[in-house]
């Protein structure tokens, strides 16, 4: 049986990374709104101060097994600050494939963006969900999550494109 294996991506795990965030896309019916290419998530996450940091879950083929390693969920973080709380860590995107769901790996995952937070002197860790999206928001909630929505009435807003321009004056 194979095992999997979460671990920081590397610049050739980019492929692989546009392919589940396409992935996501889809599932969250939102596909028409990717516009990030490989080679900007390869400048972006992997210069000398990356933007954003990520974590694959691979499947490891069983010892004797002819297949190779196939990279099939990613957590996509970054660091942010909190004017109340100090450093914090956002979770932009969770995802693992929907033939591997339901064995712990979205978990495993969260859990591991707990213990880069924790290790880097976080105070927060925070992710957005579909309203929709029962099923992630049950998964976080049993992890210890609060929602914010229910318990402080938050909500989020962007300016983007054109709108961030005219607000720029540009």
């Amino acid at each position: 049986m194979a095992s999997v294996r979460i671990r920081e991506a590397k610049e050739g795990d980019c492929g692989d990374i546009l392919r589940l965030i396409r992935e996501l896309a889809e599932f969250e019916k939102l596909l028409d709104q990717v516009k990030i290419s490989e080679e900007a998530l390869r400048a972006d996450g992997f210069g000398e101060n990356p933007f954003y940091h990520c974590l694959v879950a691979e499947i490891l083929p069983a010892p004797g097994e002819l297949q190779e390693t196939c990279v099939v969920g990613y957590g996509l973080y970054y660091f942010t600050y909190s004017t109340w709380k100090g450093r914090s860590i956002y979770l932009e995107d969770i995802y693992v494939m929907p033939e591997y769901r339901g064995q712990g790996i979205g978990s495993r995952i969260i859990k591991t963006v707990a213990e880069v937070a924790l290790d880097q002197g976080c105070s927060q860790f925070r992710l957005a969900v579909l309203d929709w999206n029962k099923r992630a928001m049950d998964l976080y909630k049993a992890l210890g999550a609060q929602d914010l929505t229910e318990a402080e009435g938050w909500h989020s807003f962007c300016f983007e494109g054109e709108a961030m321009r005219e607000l720029a004056g540009r």
